[in-house]
């Protein structure tokens, strides 16, 4: 199986389990329209890279997909929560997403956030569960870890330190290490963790998890990297979104220029290739990954 035909099918895998678990939703007495707000995030056409690495990354410790897809589908939820959110009017105020009218657009702005609030809630739900993995204290880890991925030191602290740019007046010249940590906290903690996660999941040696976790750290940098010079230089109807959302913000493409941006994309990849040096060919599905980030285009 190719990259691309790997790719699309943990794809459909995580798709029908999340479109299981809103059918669990609607069926535990969930509002309709919350419901439906929900599905409208969480399913139709999207590359699942986050599930992806979670899985390809437990599987090198024998974890077989099935097993696997409750702690990617909860990692999905979480990142699905965070468009919604992201795309309201208040934050980034976009109209389309994945091909197809933003959550606040295509119901309103109340129910947007609510459908991100059951998002994250039942992400927490998914891990917890025992289907997740027989072991209480490996639930209890992945738990912790896409908290701390996903809360105020990751993914949402590192929106607030983007939006008070934005929001509160951006400083002339952000400094390089500062736009890093941004995009460390923004982009790659959740990026980061799915490959953790893979490692938990797969009880493994710490040398492998901290090759994991490197691995996932390059892979996170590089496709915010990418995903900025897209944004320059992409086309929104192949990209599924708008484009030139994010001149005037601190990125390392306006830091650096595109060039220097464009070399450091090339270091990244390098560096992601090369932590996976102990996993041997195993691994290459994985290196297939980290060169699918760098030379995507959408």
């Amino acid at each position: 199986m190719s990259f691309s035909q790997r790719l699309a099918h943990i794809a459909h895998r995580v798709e029908r389990r999340l479109a299981q678990v809103l059918d669990d939703s609607a069926a535990g007495g969930a509002p309709p329209r919350l419901v439906a707000a929900m599905r409208h995030a969480t399913l139709g056409e999207a590359k699942r890279l986050r599930p992806f690495l979670l899985v390809e990354c437990a599987g090198l410790f024998g974890v077989a997909i099935e097993a696997a897809l409750p702690a990617a589908a909860a990692l999905e939820c979480v990142h699905c929560y965070s468009l919604v959110h992201d795309d309201l009017p208040a934050m980034d105020d976009d109209d389309l997403r994945r091909g197809k009218p933003t959550v606040h657009k295509a119901f309103d702005e109340w129910t947007a956030v609510l459908a991100g609030d059951g998002l994250l809630s039942l992400a927490f739900a998914l891990l917890a569960a025992p289907q997740t993995h027989a072991d209480p204290a490996v639930r209890a880890e992945l738990v912790a870890g896409l908290a701390a991925a996903a809360g105020a030191g990751g993914m949402v602290g590192g929106q607030c330190l983007d939006l008070e740019a934005d929001k509160l007046g951006a400083p002339q010249h952000p400094s390089e290490a500062h736009v890093k940590r941004l995009q460390a906290m923004k982009t790659g903690a959740l990026i980061r963790f799915a490959c953790e996660a893979g490692a938990i999941l797969g009880s493994a040696a710490t040398k492998q998890r901290q090759a994991l976790i490197l691995y996932g750290e390059c892979v996170g940098a590089a496709f915010q990297i990418a995903d900025d010079l897209l944004d320059t230089h992409g086309d929104a109807t192949v990209m599924g979104k708008a484009a030139r959302k994010d001149a005037g913000k601190a990125t390392l493409v306006s830091v650096l220029g595109a060039p220097a941006a464009q070399a450091r994309l090339a270091e990244l990849e390098a560096q992601a290739i090369a932590a996976l040096t102990p996993f041997g060919p195993k691994a290459d599905i994985l290196r297939e990954a980290a060169r699918f980030v760098v030379r995507r285009q959408m």
